[in-house]
């Protein structure tokens, strides 16, 4: 019976330690996580009587016009999606003789990005019923602007404009929110109209 006891008694000193040892917290590191965000319905607007310039198109609900540049210089003007830190920077340039300079100097101004940018992608934009002609920049990394895109009539008028976020550019946390604005910018092209 005294070894019976024994054999029992470093049975329970066994599983004792044992289970002291499995609940000892783990030293994994944790990868890091970004907040869950939120996105509404898309409804648009058109801007007709919002800005001061030959031209319309249609924004989201959640996205407004800002001329707050446009009262510092006549030729430029915002549009803010103040919910989520984004700006599109706009440009409005009468053509006069120099579209071959602005169409270089568009290009110029998506193609600074190469320092960051892992790849940058044109794609055409025409629209001949409404005279609407240009070309759209994605550009891939961490760049400042990850998307611009430029937009004439070829004659008369030219439009550039360039997409921010008030933050540093992460591709893996701005994710979400950018490719939700890509497509309005994308309606926006699609829904750009010269004003006469």
């Amino acid at each position: 019976m005294k070894l019976r006891n024994s054999s029992l008694f470093c049975l329970i000193i066994v599983a004792t330690s044992f289970s002291f040892m499995s609940c000892q917290d783990s030293t994994l590191p944790k990868p890091k996580g970004y907040f869950r965000i939120d996105l509404p319905e898309k409804e648009y607007r058109t801007t007709s009587d919002s800005i001061p310039f030959p031209f319309q198109f249609e924004l989201p609900q959640y996205a407004a016009v800002n001329l707050q540049r446009t009262a510092e210089s006549p030729n430029f003007f915002n549009v803010d999606f103040a919910r989520y830190g984004a700006r599109i920077h706009f440009s409005y340039l009468p053509i006069d003789s120099n579209v071959n300079q602005l169409l270089e100097e568009s290009r110029r101004l998506a193609y600074e990005h190469t320092v960051k940018a892992q790849e940058i992608d044109e794609e055409l934009i025409l629209n001949e019923s409404e005279r609407v002609f240009g070309t759209y920049y994605t550009i891939k990394g961490n760049a400042a602007s990850s998307e611009q895109f430029f937009i004439t009539d070829s004659s008369t008028h030219f439009v550039r404009g360039a997409l921010y976020f008030n933050v540093a550019p992460n591709p893996d946390s701005l994710g979400p929110v950018h490719d939700f604005i890509e497509k309005d910018i994308e309606h926006l092209i699609e829904t750009f109209k010269w004003r006469n």
